[in-house]
């Protein structure tokens, strides 16, 4: 019988690593992807209108997080972004659900996506300004990371107001 548990166990361990890491990966590569775009065609432009002033295109390099908080503390929020993906690697073996595996999925995809423009763009290594090119009024302009991330913490709240627990914690049984 236990076994079965450990095989069960170990199936669904996969599943959840499965979950996440596709989650992440797609997220990623969209965000990467849309990146390139934006320079490409973006970069040289004004505020490209597409539902008036409601949805604009509007590029810009972010040295800093949203609402211009802390535009000289790239490398700070660089360090921060990795001890955030090791927490996700660490605590991922204990997930409890496959919605808390797209949370961590989105999370990473959002935090690599940031990040890789904090390494490899200008003006260096772990100071590298982030590109966002998406805009909504009296709101942050943003990018598809962005996009993950705030999908990820309201998804969060759901699966919590549901009361479904992120990780399992291991009780001693007597």
């Amino acid at each position: 019988m236990h076994d079965l548990q450990a095989e069960g166990r170990t199936a669904l361990k996969v599943r959840m690593w499965r979950t996440l890491l596709s989650v992440a990966l797609s997220v990623w590569v969209l965000d990467v992807t849309t990146k390139i775009w934006a320079v490409n065609y973006l970069s040289h432009r004004g505020a490209v209108k597409i539902i008036g002033t409601i949805f604009q295109l509007n590029f810009v390099r972010n040295s800093g997080a949203a609402f211009s908080f802390a535009p000289g503390a790239t490398i700070l929020l660089s360090f921060f972004g990795i001890l955030v993906l090791a927490g996700i690697l660490h605590y991922a073996q204990s997930l409890t659900s496959k919605g808390w595996a797209v949370v961590f999925g989105l999370v990473m995809g959002g935090i690599l996506g940031n990040l890789s423009d904090r390494i490899f763009r200008e003006p260096g290594l772990l100071r590298g300004h982030v590109i966002d090119w998406m805009q909504l009024p009296h709101w942050p302009i943003f990018n598809i990371a962005d996009c993950a991330i705030v999908t990820a913490a309201i998804l969060s709240m759901l699966l919590t107001i549901r009361n479904i627990a992120p990780i399992q914690r291991n009780t001693p049984t007597i």
